[in-house]
């Protein structure tokens, strides 16, 4: 168990120990000292990236009874996944000022949300996979309930009912593999289905399975709740919710892809009709919708569909286009959010009512234009060439894919209406009776959204070696 502890899990490790040191000194420390547990957390988050460097990748390593796993795949996701964790806590500074009390458990909770983020990319049978989601789930729960109000609530709740359909389907869905297989293990599995061939109830269990992941990523069936999360949330929440949970589910969905679940055309033909559904119902949402918020929440939801599709198409070229995609998304999720967090909370997130805010607030209202051009897939940005790079993914899959391809270029650019809704109330000239205001900013704000603009804006005009890299990782998986 040693050897397992320092050969896959000390980062894991490292960051549970500050889980409970901020616990502890939740406990014992006066809420005047909130300010430590930022720091405290901010920390541990470093502390990990640091030992990822102790991780064996080559070979593979399996530690616990080949409950887990590490390799160059693992080790990646991982690696973004405490980045991203990272400019989150440094986002929260504004919301633990205003709830004090809350500041140590909540940041506890965000090192939990991502030590079991971690554990789902690293799991190699169902049953920590299990454990792994239902602790990265509980965690969101209560991240996303943090702020006092009956629309938090009720948007855990939401959260909360949702999960728990969806973890019964994925359990069902277990069962049945089990049930054929005998085992709970991927490696098994896999060697299972490769020596037997598929079966309809393998199909059917496969289907499950993703379906029961990919409902956590607001795909339909599982998409309404997306609605009133993203509505009900604060701005920080909200750029954890859109990174990270996103980034595990997405890692483990692509790995069982690959493995156990793998050789079923019936689970890749299920998967391309819900994405497409999923796309159609979120760009067309978002047309009509003025909350910016909500036509966040269905951005996320039609970018998960269109990686969703081309993840379900098992090839290193389509895998690699998905973790590009992935990164690039996360990064300028991180940065729209952090402009949303220097707006305000407790302000209106009505499109008209950042009526005028470029002319009072010109550098941060470019970056966050940048930022969400970006997310309509514009040139010069890396949206632009994850788009490119996802599309032509499917392309090259087959002829049977084109229709598909053709009605999501048909959908990206009916999202560009509602991405330009967004961005022109922010030029306009505003009313002499409600002048726009001059946003107040600290570090952190300003640090994470340059950051995202900057990283967005250099994958848009050299992304190769990135590109490289995921092609690596893909391979590799």
């Amino acid at each position: 168990m040693i050897n397992d502890i320092f050969n896959i899990l000390l980062p894991h490790f490292v960051l549970g120990s500050f889980i409970i040191l901020l616990l502890i000194l939740g406990m014992v420390l006066s809420p005047r000292l909130y300010k430590y547990a930022r720091i405290i957390a901010v920390t541990g988050i470093s502390a990990a990236v640091v030992f990822l460097s102790t991780v064996q990748t080559e070979p593979q390593y399996f530690g616990f009874r080949n409950s887990i796993m590490s390799d160059s795949y693992t080790l990646f996701f991982d690696f973004i996944i405490l980045c991203c964790g990272f400019l989150v806590a440094l986002l929260s500074k504004d919301l633990v000022k205003r709830y004090k009390l809350k500041a140590y458990t909540y940041f506890s909770i965000l090192l939990t949300a991502i030590f079991g983020a971690m554990n789902v990319v690293s799991a190699n049978d169902f049953l920590t996979l299990l454990v792994s989601v239902e602790l990265l789930g509980f965690s969101t729960y209560f991240i996303i309930s943090v702020s006092k109000g009956y629309h938090s609530k009720e948007a855990a709740f939401k959260y909360l009912i949702t999960s728990a359909v969806s973890t019964g389907i994925f359990m069902f869905g277990v069962s049945y593999l089990y049930g054929i297989t005998g085992s709970l293990n991927f490696s098994t599995v896999y060697e299972y289905i490769t020596q037997n061939g598929i079966s309809l109830i393998h199909a059917v269990s496969a289907i499950m399975i993703i379906l029961g992941l990919a409902s956590k990523l607001a795909v339909f069936p599982f998409a309404n709740w997306v609605i009133d999360v993203y509505k009900g949330s604060e701005t920080v929440v909200l750029a954890y919710l859109s990174t990270i949970p996103k980034l595990a589910l997405f890692g483990i969905i692509c790995r069982l892809l690959v493995f156990p679940l793998r050789n079923s055309f019936e689970i890749v033909f299920v998967i391309a009709i819900i994405s497409l559904i999923t796309a159609l119902w979120a760009n067309t949402y978002a047309i009509r919708e003025k909350n910016v918020k909500v036509i966040l929440a269905c951005s996320a939801s039609a970018n998960a569909a269109y990686a969703l599709l081309t993840a379900s198409l098992v090839f290193v070229y389509n895998l690699s286009a998905v973790i590009f995609y992935l990164i690039c998304y996360s990064i300028m999720n991180i940065g729209v959010f952090a402009f949303l967090n220097m707006y305000g909370d407790k302000k209106s997130f009505d499109i008209n009512a950042f009526k005028g805010i470029f002319h009072k607030n010109h550098t941060y209202t470019a970056l966050y234009t940048l930022l969400i051009i970006g997310l309509a897939g514009i040139p010069v940005t890396s949206g632009f060439i994850a788009k490119i790079y996802l599309f032509s993914a499917i392309a090259n899959s087959g002829l049977i894919f084109i229709p598909f391809l053709l009605c999501l270029l048909l959908l990206t650019v009916i999202a560009l209406f509602y991405y330009i809704k967004i961005l022109l109330p922010l030029f306009y000239e505003c009313d002499k009776n409600s002048p726009a205001e001059k946003l107040n900013v600290n570090f952190s704000q300003k640090f994470v959204l340059v950051v995202s603009a900057l990283i967005t804006l250099l994958l848009g005009i050299c992304p190769e070696m990135l590109i490289e890299l995921c092609k690596f990782i893909a391979y590799n998986i």
